[in-house]
């Protein structure tokens, strides 16, 4: 079912300051960046391998990275996998007992479908299935 590791998302206070790590010592380009409103977060873009780091700010004191970001600090907040079909995954994913914060496919960046499965069934992480077409 997964097919890779499409991304790792990043929580992050301020984008424009972390940015300057990832892109001033660890060499990676920056891609772009994208504002997803539905989820309160400006994404930025930063590819390495087949693979890429999608840094997290929130645009909103009170949406998911920013309360992520009060209780449990800034670093990795979920690791998304790819899948080629979403629908089918997420149904698998509830045949096998899973629980899901997502019961069906949202608008994620860079025009994926995405869906996040609960941390409690996953051991304490935080797991986002990914389609991109």
């Amino acid at each position: 079912m997964v097919k890779k590791v499409d991304h790792i998302g990043i929580a992050v206070k301020d984008l424009d300051e972390t940015l300057k790590f990832y892109t001033d010592v660890l060499g990676m380009d920056l891609q772009g960046t994208e504002v997803v409103e539905e989820q309160k977060v400006k994404v930025a873009f930063l590819p390495i391998g087949d693979t890429e780091m999608e840094l997290l700010e929130s645009t909103d004191k009170e949406g998911p990275i920013a309360r992520y970001i009060e209780k449990k600090g800034e670093g990795v907040q979920h690791i998304a996998y790819r899948v080629d079909d979403i629908e089918k995954a997420i149904e698998e994913m509830k045949a096998k007992g899973i629980r899901m914060i997502d019961e069906k496919p949202r608008y994620g960046a860079g025009g994926a479908k995405i869906a996040f499965l609960h941390p409690k069934s996953t051991h304490g992480v935080l797991v986002e299935l990914c389609q991109r077409d």
